[in-house]
């Protein structure tokens, strides 16, 4: 798993590629806690992100509380998004 970053002012992109699974957990964890204090908005784009465990799911739960709700997920696979669904994360989160 790869996980790119960008940020414009207040907002941060991150890109994750591959599986985010127990292994890749920790990056997207730190990834989120490295985001400079000015950024008050995430959205995660995950087109490339082919899997995603409990462990995944986890850290999106945990970014979303810590941008306090200012947070979405982009460009979900049919896979991925099924999973959201199955779990109900899709009625919690902002999916676009």
């Amino acid at each position: 798993m790869t996980i790119k970053k960008e940020i414009n002012g207040k907002e941060a992109i991150l890109y994750i590629e591959g599986w985010l699974d127990t292994q890749a957990a920790p990056d997207v964890e730190k990834a989120v806690n490295d985001l400079p204090g000015e950024v008050d908005t995430l959205i995660i784009d995950m087109e490339k992100t082919e899997y995603i465990s409990s462990s995944g799911m986890r850290q999106i739960v945990s970014a979303h509380k810590k941008m306090n709700g200012n947070f979405s997920l982009r460009n979900v696979s049919a896979d991925v998004l099924d999973v959201l669904r199955l779990t109900g994360l899709d009625k919690r989160i902002h999916v676009e």
